[in-house]
This record gives structure tokens, sequence and C-alpha cells, in this order.
């Protein structure tokens, strides 16, 4: 039996397993302490039951993907609008380096994934899967990047991808504290004395407090603050459309020539190009809004991405997958062991970096920042790695990666 949903019944479907994923999340410990989305375990949770009624033949659902296609867009889009080239010049040369040896992972994983791969016998854009793609893009970029491969070809690369990127978010906090705990005793770091930095914020706020007595409620202070940047909320949503469609204009206007790029690639070069435009002239940005629609987007991206996927075509690319997994795995230790730690220059922050690199290389951003909280309460704050961890993970590798494993795809297409 066949169900088809349309486009509102497809978003109303996403919406509530979306609630889902977050319920189960909420119950199950290690889902909260891998980091794991709820939109990852709401979509999984339909496509299991997509599974099971493809096996038993009991019934088969066919989803809209036109509201999938969307919130790629918008999604991207909004990643093209942090790439802000003012914010990287201030983050210093720190920043600057922690790209470079993101960019150089970025390129061995995909280097290695289509190798591999090749030599495994399986079609190398399954290797790109299992590479940058699942990797260092995490599930954002795998739901993104995986309807791609298969369209040229590559059978199951979005489950593929999804399962990889599952995969490295757990091994991402899994190995960061022996990478750190090695660099601390093999070269006798020391972090600073843990201090009460954290205290002491809490005691300045507290005197604040105290020495403002009339000091507005909470509540009045959120409306006050919502009504004033309720321009800044239609200005994101123009500057989003603007993007969206010059994006999509120029894109149509490459395969003119005979140049294809995916859509959403043009959307983000030109929102980047805004971003920086509104830099230069030092206008306030909507960032908190874009930051909004982009989590947002990607949630219901996310979701709807899992719900599609055909589980059953993963059966004969997983022992290929594993293999490259593991590996990838091991190249990620060893590459921020060598690699990121003498790049940021081999002290205690270059540990703590290294320890971080590991959630960027393999989960995301939040699996960073928990390897770095968990390395620095053991051994003393970091500021450097906090600064420069959030700006390169969440801001610029995202942007850098999705022009990187665009040209892979081409190269192997």
């Amino acid at each position: 039996m066949l169900i088809e949903f349309s486009n509102v019944e497809t978003l109303g479907l996403a919406a509530i397993f979306l609630v889902i994923g977050h319920f189960i999340k909420e119950r199950i410990p290690v889902l909260e302490r891998y980091f794991i989305p709820s939109p990852i375990i709401g979509g999984l949770v339909f496509s299991i039951i997509m599974l099971i009624g493809h096996q038993t033949g009991a019934f088969n659902l066919e989803l809209s993907n036109d509201m999938r296609d969307l919130l790629l867009m918008m999604f991207f889009t909004t990643i093209g609008f942090t790439a802000s080239l003012e914010m990287l010049k201030r983050g210093g040369v720190a920043v600057a380096l922690f790209l470079l040896a993101c960019t150089i992972l970025v390129l061995i994983q995909n280097i290695v994934g289509a190798g591999l791969a090749t030599i495994l016998g399986t079609n190398p854009l399954i290797g790109l899967a299992a590479g940058s793609i699942s990797l260092t893009g995490g599930h954002g970029t795998s739901a993104a990047f995986g309807p791609l491969l298969e369209a040229h070809g590559a059978v199951g690369a979005l489950p593929a991808a999804i399962a990889a990127a599952t995969w490295g978010l757990v091994l991402g906090c899994i190995i960061g504290g022996p990478v750190g705990l090695r660099l601390l005793r093999r070269y006798h770091l020391k972090g600073p004395q843990a201090d009460a930095s954290g205290m002491g914020e809490a005691s300045a706020d507290n005197d604040a407090k105290r020495a403002d007595p009339t000091r507005q409620s909470d509540e009045e202070a959120a409306a006050k603050e919502a009504t004033r940047r309720f321009p800044f909320s239609t200005l994101s949503v123009v500057l989003l459309c603007v993007a969206a469609g010059l994006g999509g204009a120029a894109i149509d206007w490459l395969q003119q020539y005979g140049v294809t790029v995916p859509a959403y690639l043009g959307a983000m070069l030109i929102a980047a190009l805004i971003r920086n435009i509104y830099d230069l002239r030092r206008i306030d940005f909507p960032d908190v809004e874009m930051n909004t629609i982009s989590m947002v987007s990607l949630s219901f991206f996310l979701v709807l991405a899992l719900m599609s996927m055909r589980l059953w075509e993963l059966a004969h690319v997983f022992g290929p997958l594993l293999i490259i997994l593991i590996v990838q795995t091991v190249i990620v230790f060893f590459f921020t062991y060598f690699v990121t730690f003498r790049i940021m220059g081999k002290d205690y922050d270059a540990a703590t970096l290294a320890v971080g690199h590991c959630g960027v290389g393999l989960g995301a951003t939040p699996n960073a920042m928990a390897n770095i909280q968990a390395f620095t309460n053991a051994n003393g704050p970091s500021p450097k790695a906090f600064f420069v961890i959030p700006i390169v993970g969440s801001l610029f590798i995202d942007f850098v990666n999705a022009i990187v494993i665009t040209v892979f795809v081409n190269v192997f297409s």
C-alpha cells in the first residue's frame, strides 16, 4: 500500500518526529552525552518505520521533497552570512592557523575516503560520503550532499553519510581526551592552575545587581529587546530571500555556459558578499535572527532528510564504509596529535586546540566544546581554545568545506 504525503502533510509529519526525537533524547542519557541531534533521532525512528514497511511489504510512504529543498537553500544561505572576513581578522593569527589545520584535514579526509573506496571496489563517491561531508561537515552537510551523491550514481550515499556522521559524533568525543593526555605527557605540558574564573564572573554579576537595585526584570528587558529587534527580524528574512534569489540567478547563468554547481552554493557566496559589505560599511547585521533561521531550517531539513532515507540501501556499502571510517578516525587522531598541535604553537593552548579539533574533525562544534571543557576542567583554563574553536567550527569551516566538497564531487562524478 502506497501512502503519499503533500508538502504541508510532510512538514507536519516532520514536526511530529522532531518532537519525538527531542522526547527520546531527554530520556536516554547517552544520546545527550554524545550530542546526537534530536532531528537525527526523530528522523531515524521514521526511517526505521519505513524499513519495516518495506521489508514486510505492508506499506510504503512517499514524502514530498519540495520543502526539503527549500530548507536546504535557507540553511546554506545562512551559512554564507557567517563568512565575515572582519570577524576572521579580529580573531587574529590563531583563528587563521586553526582554519588552515581544519582545511588540510578536510582535503585529507576526502582524498583518503575516495582512495579507499576505489581500492575496496566501491564507488569513490561513497568514500566522499565517509570523508569531510560527514566527518567535518556533520549531519547537516551529510543530508545536503547525500542526495547529490546519489544523483551521480552512488546508491546508498545518503544513509552512508548519515551513519558516518553519527559515528563521528561518538568517536570525536572518545578520542579527544587521549590525544590531549598523550600531548601533556610527551611534552611535559602543564595548564594554568584551575582558577575561580567562573566564580569571578558570577560574583561580578551579583555585584552589578547589588549596585543597581532598580534593574528591570528579565521579562521587561526581554520584551524591550524583542521590540527593538523587530525590524532586524524582517531584515533577516529580506536578506535571506535576496541572497537566495540572486544566487539562484547566478547559478542559472553559469549553467548556460556548461558550468554546473549546486544551487545553494550560489546563494551562499552571495550571502557572504552581502555580509562583508555590511561589515565594511560598519552596519549592524541581524546575527541573532539569522542564527535562529539557520537553527530552525537545519532542524527541519535534517529530520526530513532522514525521514526520506532508504535504510535497505545501506547494506551493500556497510563493509567498505566501516573500514573507511576506522581509517579516518585513526587519521584524525594522528593529525591532531602531530599537525594541529604543531601548527598551533606546541604549548598547552595548542594541546587544548588539538583536543577540540578531534571534535571538529569527526563530529561537530558541540563535541569540540565538550572535549575542551572536560580537558580544561582537569588541567586548567585555555581562553584561546574557547575563543578560536567556536569561530572556526561554527562560522568558517562549513563554508570552506562546502566548496572543497563540490570540487571533489565534480572530480569523481
